[in-house]
């Protein structure tokens, strides 16, 4: 794939993500008449790209704004947003047609928690790493592998990752 074709995928995706973001605001998480707005959504998250876990932050939010419930889980570098005073090396420039600015994903993270989103890490993150479950921010959980593979096998859960 050529360069030039790259760059206008990426350009594409992110033109619907953030149009995905503006939609959110336009139904403001209100179920449309006569449609319900109980529908779930796993998003499993392991990049440790800065831009990546932002993004997946960023349309975990216009899902939930959309009335979805979330379900997010933490595994590999990306566990470290559950950890307890983990800050990201800098925050992303969202666009100017968001009015946020600047944001982290722990940041967006702890917003999409805050409005009802469960957060866990994956259970080999903590027995792979130097400090137990303490060191979790509040609220985060540790993901047992049976639930999780029951929203992952059932239909009308969409897995989505990053």
């Amino acid at each position: 794939m050529s360069f030039k074709t790259t760059l206008s995928v990426a350009l594409a995706t992110g033109a619907i993500a953030f149009g995905a973001n503006a939609l959110a605001d336009n139904h403001g998480g209100e179920a449309e008449e006569g449609k319900a707005m109980d529908d779930k959504a796993l998003v499993i998250l392991t990049s440790d790209s800065l831009e990546t876990q932002g993004m997946a932050m960023i349309l975990a939010n216009a899902m939930q704004q959309q009335g979805t419930d979330l379900q997010l889980l933490l595994c590999d570098q990306a566990g470290d947003l559950a950890v307890e005073g983990y800050q990201s090396a800098q925050p992303i420039n969202t666009p100017p047609s968001n009015p946020a600015g600047q944001v982290t994903p722990e940041g967006i993270m702890q917003m999409l928690m805050g409005n009802g989103a469960q957060v866990d890490v994956c259970a080999i993150y903590l027995p792979n790493r130097d400090y137990g479950e303490e060191v979790l921010r509040e609220g985060v959980g540790i993901a047992a592998p049976g639930p999780i593979a029951e929203l992952m096998r059932d239909p009308s859960v969409p897995v989505f990752t990053f």
